[in-house]
């Protein structure tokens, strides 16, 4: 019943979303009934798949409430900050540099076989990082439970290899089946699904650890991906002539290429020297250390200073993930049905106005991290970050990659992304305290606020910089 309960106003607002965007004026490219109901076939078993694997990605931050609160036998947490930031840095390094290798394999293969192999092994490592887990419990004096946060890095940074196939592939698999007129609303639907993802990582995941213990917070994710094989494997295809209907030019930057493929080398070459792609890496650069610094640290923030702020058993605590989950979409709706609607197709001036509202947003947390309203602003932050990650990496990156080169794009971009989380984890590993006792003082975590301000100033302006930008294909596109 908990889970119903808590799933309720996340369903509430889909629908009503579901409602708005129907009602919204049809961008009409010829698509019949048929392709579209085909079209939602394919990407619904996609997209739950990627919310799984966010699920299976970030419960090792739910693990970390109960792991932090466990003492090994020198009376020492099995997982302090520092062990969480060293184990997540390592996790996010390895998944940004994965996409060197995964993107344009990605290009290769397909997205098809991208998100099989994305989660067939998170699946694998899930269910280790659970057995050993188990250990631990089961004798904290073993060799496994002194050497946790070792152990841990490895199995999470082979977690994060094989998630990092997850984002090339969806965005890999969707972009021969969207117009870039209607890819506004498909960066709509990617906000969702991360979204989506972060509720059930945050709150199901909660409700795993208070009902079912610390191991199923590993093996329920496990399980999930396994059934979302089956789906993938049943239903979706790479392109709409694979699935029987009709492939259609989609006016982005591979329109009208029909020459050779380019080997990998010349391939990243011409991405990388693509200017307007390098820019957007940049922001999404900005974009994981912001996104990451709120969802990574909210709660553990609350947590180690609850005796002083009283944040543990508020409505933004104990809801943490229908909250972001609600803000996401919201974030990411906002953002694509404006970015399709006001200003054309174009994704810069939405990630702008969102950045500005990010920078506003993180000065007011520096005034106000002390106080009942932070929780409340991290929420409104999220919104906008979440809008601007789906608009650039999950839209953007078809735009001026090309259904031909996306994987690669996908990659530089979200490779930044990832990046940016990477130098976050390790930042703020130096920077916010690691004594219980000093951790406690709310003042001691004044470095949490501040060192999001100059990322959010370098995204806002890095963002202004893409503002007129929209993909040229090298051929008219079809009406």
């Amino acid at each position: 019943m908990a889970y119903l309960e808590k799933l309720a106003p996340i369903l509430i607002l889909l629908v009503v979303i579901a409602i708005v965007i129907a009602r919204l004026p049809k961008v009409e490219l010829g698509h019949s009934d048929a392709f579209r109901r085909r079209r939602v076939l394919n990407w619904l078993p996609l997209g739950l798949t990627y919310a799984f694997l966010y699920m299976a990605r970030y419960n090792v931050t739910v693990s970390k409430l109960t792991l932090g609160d466990l003492l090994d036998p020198d009376g020492v947490p099995f997982m302090t900050n520092a062990d969480f930031a060293t184990i997540f840095g390592v996790g996010t390094l390895v998944y940004g540099f994965s996409f060197v290798i995964n993107g344009p394999l990605t290009d290769r293969v397909g997205g098809k076989a991208a998100i099989l192999a994305s989660a067939g092994g998170s699946l694998v490592a899930n269910a280790l990082m659970g057995l050993v887990t188990w250990a631990v419990l089961h004798d904290p004096t073993s060799a496994v439970a002194a050497n946790l946060t070792l152990t841990f890095s490895i199995l999470y940074a082979a977690n994060m290899y094989f998630q990092s196939f997850g984002a090339v592939a969806i965005v890999k698999v969707n972009a021969p089946w969207f117009h870039v007129r209607e890819r506004g609303v498909f960066g709509a639907i990617f906000g969702v699904l991360i979204s989506l993802g972060v509720y059930f990582a945050y709150d199901w995941g909660k409700l795993i650890l208070d009902h079912w213990g610390l191991l199923w917070v590993f093996f329920v994710p496990a399980i999930l991906l396994a059934i979302c094989l089956v789906a993938v494997i049943a239903w979706v295809h790479d392109t709409p002539g694979a699935a029987g209907h009709h492939d259609f030019d989609t006016a982005d930057a591979s329109s009208g290429d029909e020459g050779p493929r380019l080997p990998v080398v010349m391939v990243f070459k011409k991405m990388l020297s693509n200017p307007i792609i390098v820019t957007i890496a940049f922001v999404e650069f900005c974009s994981g250390f912001l996104r990451q610094a709120i969802m990574q640290w909210f709660r553990e923030f609350a947590k180690q200073t609850d005796a002083a702020l009283g944040l543990v058993g508020s409505f933004v605590y104990d809801n943490w993930g229908v909250l972001l989950c609600c803000a996401g979409i919201l974030g990411g709706v906002v953002a694509g049905v404006i970015s399709d609607r006001v200003f054309d197709s174009r994704r810069g001036p939405v990630a702008t106005i969102l950045y500005a509202a990010m920078l506003v947003g993180a000065l007011v947390l520096m005034l106000t991290f002390q106080t009942f309203f932070v929780g409340w602003l991290v929420i409104l932050m999220s919104m906008c970050v979440i809008g601007v990650h789906g608009m650039l990496s999950g839209t953007a990156s078809m735009d001026f990659g090309g259904k031909k080169n996306v994987g690669t794009a996908v990659g530089i971009i979200d490779g930044f992304v990832y990046l940016g989380t990477a130098v976050m984890s390790l930042t703020y590993g130096i920077l916010l305290p690691n004594d219980p006792e000093i951790a406690a003082d709310p003042a001691e975590w004044l470095m949490w606020p501040a060192a999001m301000i100059p990322v959010a100033l370098l995204g806002t302006l890095l963002a202004t910089r893409v503002w007129h930008a929209k993909p040229q294909p090298k051929k008219a596109a079809a009406a």
